[in-house]
């Protein structure tokens, strides 16, 4: 325990004495062609980044990621299922990685909608979706928008069931982005670490995460996110009353999205899910516990 405070403690100071300027860099056509890795396809919304493999075949699983982490978050179990010969798609949602950062609404539907244009346009017709923790709102958004598009959802860590006050001001002003670059970039990075259940494993997890505090835009797309969250009960109660197959995992020691406060609205709302808990792991199982997740998740959910 002593080791995981000293090690965050010095990624901090480390941190708060680089004085690099944040949010310089726009995500224009000269950033795209400096991008070597994945493709880049323009839709309605803005362009998107995105990987694919295994193209011909036809079980495909499509990898969506969380509040602000992009697509790499998913790196382990994506090389996994392309070894296992899986079509795997990931990609970056707007505002997030590689992808634009649009002036508009973050919401799930954004999103779903980014994710369902995609899609359409490599030819994909049915998926199953791996949603990791806000991600798990956005694939329930996927079910809502395009029920038929849906193999399996397999929602990790996910926030999709806590509880939200709709707001009527949902605009992200400057003195809002001002001050949550003053206040929150000296820390977010090292604050990521929180996800894990010992940190201490994931030495470069934070100068990783640092390098996305440069790109113009982060800080609003997180901003309005946070503002666009409402309640999806009755998104899920649909996806309850449909076939969908749909599967739950967690870390026994999520500190991020605590199980034991969303467990009995969860319960309540899709009472006929599969469920497993991966043992030594945090808000991160597939990473922190790759081996036990990934049994589950080809052995049990994709056989």
């Amino acid at each position: 325990m002593f080791k995981k405070y000293i090690l965050i403690l010095t990624i901090s100071l480390f941190f708060s004495c680089d004085n690099n300027k944040f949010e310089f860099l726009i995500k224009d056509e000269k950033f795209r062609k400096s991008i070597k890795t994945g493709n880049f396809m323009e839709l309605s919304q803005g362009y998107t980044y995105f990987e694919i493999d295994n193209r011909k075949n036809d079980k495909v699983l499509v990898f969506v990621h969380g509040f602000s982490v992009p697509s790499y978050i998913w790196d382990k179990t994506y090389y996994s299922a392309k070894e296992k010969g899986f079509k795997v798609i990931r990609l970056d949602l707007f505002g997030r990685g590689y992808s634009e950062n649009p002036d508009v609404l973050y919401s799930d539907e954004l999103f779903a909608r980014q994710i369902i244009e995609l899609l359409d346009d490599l030819e994909v017709f049915k998926a199953s979706f791996l949603g990791l923790s806000n991600g798990g709102r956005v694939i329930s958004k996927i079910a809502d928008l395009k029920p038929n598009i849906i193999d399996k959802l397999i929602y990790v860590s996910a926030s999709s069931f806590s509880e939200h006050e709709e707001l009527e001001n949902k605009n992200v002003t400057e003195d809002e982005i001002n001050n949550f670059i003053k206040t929150k970039y000296p820390s977010i990075s090292v604050d990521q670490l929180s996800d894990f259940k010992y940190p201490e494993n994931f030495p470069n997890w934070a100068t990783k995460y640092e390098a996305l505090l440069k790109y113009k835009g982060f800080a609003r797309a997180l901003i309005s996110t946070q503002k666009n969250h409402i309640n999806l009960d009755l998104e899920h109660t649909e996806i309850n009353n449909s076939n969908m197959k749909v599967y739950t995992i967690w870390g026994d020691s999520d500190s991020v999205v605590v199980y034991n406060k969303i467990k009995e609205k969860l319960n309540k709302l899709l009472p006929n899910r599969f469920e497993y808990i991966v043992s030594e792991s945090g808000h991160l199982p597939h990473i922190e516990n790759q081996k036990e997740f990934e049994n589950y998740l080809f052995n049990v959910i994709l056989k």
